[in-house]
């Protein structure tokens, strides 16, 4: 069993498209009925013919990857749910951090810590912490912020872009992100280190506010605000560097880092506009960490920048 990607329904036999890696239900099937990233393509005139879709379910040919994903594999949830799964990492890197580490002796001033978990300026070619950084956190609430705009809005732009573009843009970004910060520090001589995945965050929002800035979020189910109003009150809270309760400008955010990932965010937002349509519409629930109140991306807490 599968669920399709547009409606939920539980399929037997889900139609694939090739172009998005999407399954769907015969409702669905067609990229018109599920807003395919791939509908660019179809003025090329092979795509006229090629309708995108392989209509089985099972391949001999297949790749193990391919076959772990397929419905019913083990990897078959986070197939369109690269989201969810980086929410997923993201905790658990956290639980790494602040509870095995630890629990082995390792704190969080221990140089193996700050080298498994923070990019940093006295060791930029430690590649692994180019993505390490991205899903660590620095507490709490720094973890809540980035998490929950994650939730709402990753899925949101990963239907739209697809699963494979939607990771590729959260890495990169993230990335990329706590790379500036730290070449900032590098090119004023100061030795900065940085972790978290408001980069990325803030890309993702970038995105969906080019694809459309008129998108209605009802935070707490009540207050319509535009995302371009959303969006520009997250770079607000970056430059000013004003998290949760705490309000100041602090020297351990990493200001750059956030609006390197917004900038990155609205430079691919309008490199993909023209392929894809977004929402009218979201819906966000409440609490203090979600979008709208406290604790917004870089909440506080933790060693190094927080991004």
């Amino acid at each position: 069993m599968a669920k399709c990607e547009v409606c939920g329904k539980e399929v037997d036999m889900p139609y694939n498209c090739r172009r998005c890696g999407g399954d769907y239900c015969s409702e669905h099937r067609l990229p018109e009925n599920h807003a395919c990233a791939g509908l660019g393509d179809w003025n090329d005139p092979d795509g006229v013919f090629d309708s995108g879709f392989d209509d089985r379910v099972t391949s001999d040919d297949s790749s193990p990857l391919d076959r772990l994903s397929r419905p019913g594999g083990p990897l078959s949830y986070f197939k369109g749910n690269v989201s969810y799964l980086f929410l997923a990492i993201m905790v658990a890197v956290f639980a790494l951090q602040f509870l095995v580490y630890p629990l082995v002796g390792i704190g969080l001033r221990d140089p193996l810590w700050a080298a498994t978990f923070t990019l940093s300026s006295a060791h930029p070619l430690y590649v692994w912490t180019w993505v390490t950084s991205v899903f660590s956190h620095g507490g709490i609430g720094h973890l809540f912020g980035n998490g929950i705009v994650l939730f709402f809005f990753g899925p949101v732009v990963e239907r739209y872009i697809g699963s494979r573009r939607f990771a590729a843009l959260f890495l990169l970004t993230g990335a990329l992100a706590g790379l500036a910060q730290v070449g900032l520090g590098l090119l004023v001589g100061n030795t900065t280190a940085v972790l978290g995945a408001s980069g990325a965050i803030m890309a993702i929002l970038a995105v969906l506010t080019v694809l459309n800035p008129g998108l209605k979020v009802y935070l707490y189910f009540v207050l319509p605000v535009p995302i371009w109003l959303l969006t520009i009150g997250y770079a607000l809270l970056s430059v000013f560097g004003i998290f949760g309760a705490t309000a100041g400008v602090g020297s351990n955010i990493a200001h750059l880092a956030h609006l390197t990932g917004l900038g990155l965010g609205l430079l691919y937002g309008s490199y993909v506009r023209d392929e894809v349509s977004a929402p009218n519409q979201l819906r966000l629930g409440g609490g203090m960490g979600g979008p709208g109140g406290p604790g917004g991306p870089g909440g506080p807490g933790g060693p190094g920048r927080r991004r």
